[in-house]
């Protein structure tokens, strides 16, 4: 998760619950874990969710428990903001702005891993609510970006505790040097999968 404030400072965010303790509660959620099964992601024929016993089977494939990861930390951070208005989609794209003020649209969507469609959508929601603006470039008159207001920056203020403890649930267990090292893995795979490997 890109996952900017609290989340995406420590991210490692903005960018945890266990995996096994999140059922499918929407669509998305429910198509995603169908598409991993389909793929031959959760290959593992062991115990499922987490049990303690040993499994009988191949573990299940590293994009599987990472999209496991994903889905856990979505539907806690849906939680977290909801009494805000907020889905955890929209709560990424304004902790991105905290970390990279004035950003067109296209990189904003790119960097909330959005479409530009769905990014359009955001921005006209966020901006009605006054959260974030828009404005011409100082440095490019031609070009729109986007940025956080004070009402924006406050809101992730509010948010920045709960944000930064369900980062801690996440990481509980692990020690600050594996902590470190599961980061430095995270931005290498990403990086791999972007077509950019770390030097």
């Amino acid at each position: 998760m890109a996952v900017t404030s609290g989340r995406a400072r420590s991210s490692g965010p903005a960018d945890g619950p266990s995996s096994s303790s999140v059922p499918a509660r929407s669509s998305g959620l429910a198509r995603s874990s169908g598409l991993a099964r389909s793929s031959g992601l959760a290959r593992s024929s062991g115990p499922a969710h987490g049990s303690s016993s040993a499994p009988d089977g191949p573990e299940p494939m590293l994009l599987y428990l990472v999209k496991q990861v994903e889905l856990a930390v979505r539907w806690r951070l849906d939680d977290i903001v909801r009494p805000a208005g907020l889905t955890a989609l929209q709560y990424t794209a304004l902790t991105v702005l905290e970390r990279h003020p004035d950003l067109s649209t296209a990189q904003l969507a790119r960097n909330s891993f959005v479409s530009a469609q769905s990014m359009a959508d955001m921005i006209n929601a966020l901006e009605g609510r006054g959260l974030i603006e828009r404005h011409r470039d100082r440095a490019d008159r031609r070009r729109l970006v986007v940025a956080l207001t004070a009402g924006g920056r406050e809101l992730l203020d509010r948010y920045r505790g709960q944000v930064s403890a369900l980062e801690a649930d996440m990481l509980a267990g692990l020690t600050p040097a594996q902590a470190t090292s599961l980061r430095r893995a995270l931005h290498a795979c990403h990086a791999n999968l972007a077509g950019h490997p770390p030097r």
